[in-house]
């Protein structure tokens, strides 16, 4: 167990780009592994975890380390060293590593660990939301499962396959996986592994998706030859998930508002090999008018605050601002009452978020079924997953069907 220079470089100036130059952790991550073609899959790995780790644990380490933002190359070096001995590892004699105070380290970790924003390493904007939100109990849980890394599920393209050949497929690039209880089409990976660059993915047997993501489709109760709308397609997760149950028979409509995402979606979908999708980007409100009442089932994955899904973005626990959360509670409540007039009497409409916080969830279902429209709609059930209690992504999705 001992530290590269070069890995560690890498790592460093990943560091700088994230928290110095506001870049996204994904993206940096990607350009990092693609730096040295002799690197093998140990020290990718070891590039990867550490910038994530470090991003993930940001307010801790720098607390530790008496280092203050925006962060110069000796406070990212001292952030480092924190995660090294903390990790246990032993510090190289390097010029920039060199007095590394190992005992002070664990002495400030053990006295910092016992307030829960640092120990969690969250702004403290975000702790007095979670309590006041969710309770103290549920959200100390919920937090600290947030801050596990997120495991890899893969979701089974049915158009092309089944769970079970797919399992064999990877099982041959000794690639292993599980399968995931009450989950007709999810795996598990028990071991991390770049899925992008098998064969398998590129023949669009498979998407990456959490497990509970996966599970919106089936609540949405999609079927061949329905007519679909998902208003908020984004890059189409979701939207593949619905052309493989609809089994390319119907008309399913990916909406959005930005065309690359939609680009991106194109690609996705031919990957997949489903056909039965119609991209429009809504630039205006006559998008939306010309289909009020024309939908069978209408998909409203909201744009919200992703307090569900930290452990798969740790970096936007120090992107993500407490205005942002008030002002997309507002778009949540017009994207809600101005979609809903898509679905036909009888259709149904699933709200869903990637949110814990029921005030851009449940709340937002209340208030929408008191206004003119939502009056039109019965409740049928809703489901809150939080990562504390599934292990997976938080999530949220309320099912309501039109009046006939």
């Amino acid at each position: 167990m001992r530290l590269h220079r070069n890995l560690v470089y890498t790592t460093i100036d990943s560091l700088n780009a994230i928290f110095n130059e506001g870049e996204y952790a994904d993206k940096v991550v990607a350009r990092a592994l693609k730096k040295d073609k002799r690197w093998g899959s140990s020290d990718r790995k070891f590039v990867a975890e550490t910038i994530y780790e470090i991003v993930r644990w940001k307010r801790l380490y720098a607390e530790i380390a008496e280092v203050k933002e925006p962060y110069d190359r000796d406070n990212l070096w001292r952030m480092f060293a924190v995660w090294a001995v903390l990790r246990g590892y032993p510090i190289p004699d390097w010029r920039q590593l060199e007095g590394t105070p190992e005992r002070k380290i664990k002495g400030r970790f053990d006295e910092l660990s016992k307030t829960r924003a640092i120990k969690e390493s969250i702004p403290d904007w975000m702790d007095e939301l979670g309590v006041k939100e969710l309770g103290e109990k549920v959200w100390a849980k919920e937090i600290a499962a947030q801050n596990q890394p997120a495991k890899v599920i893969l979701r089974t393209n049915t158009l092309k396959g089944t769970k079970e050949s797919l399992r064999n497929t990877l099982m041959d690039l000794n690639i292993e996986t599980e399968y995931l209880k009450d989950q007709p089409e999810a795996l598990v990976l028990k071991e991390r592994a770049n899925v992008f660059l098998t064969d398998a993915f590129k023949q669009g047997l498979f998407e990456v998706q959490d497990a509970n993501s996966q599970l919106v489709a089936g609540f949405l109760d999609v079927k061949p030859g329905m007519r679909v709308v998902d208003t908020c397609a984004g890059a189409g997760g979701k939207t593949l998930h619905m052309a493989s149950l609809m089994e390319n028979k119907g008309q399913l409509i990916a909406m959005d508002l930005y065309e690359s995402k939609l680009k991106q979606l194109k690609l996705r979908a031919k990957r997949n090999g489903a056909f039965n999708i119609e991209y429009r980007i809504i630039d205006s409100t006559k998008v939306i008018k010309k289909l009020h009442e024309k939908a069978d089932r209408v998909l409203i994955d909201a744009p919200c605050s992703g307090l569900g899904v930290l452990k798969r973005n740790p970096d936007s626990k120090w992107k993500l601002q407490p205005e942002f959360i008030d002002n997309i509670r507002k778009v949540q409540s017009e994207v809600l009452e101005n979609y809903s007039k898509i679905v036909k009497p009888g259709g149904k409409l699933v709200y869903a978020t990637c949110s814990v916080l029921p005030s851009e969830n449940q709340e937002q279902v209340e208030k929408f079924l008191k206004t003119e429209i939502g009056q039109q709609f019965t409740f049928i059930e809703d489901r809150k997953m939080l990562a504390s209690e599934s292990g997976f992504d938080g999530f949220y999705m309320a099912l309501l069907e039109r009046k006939k």
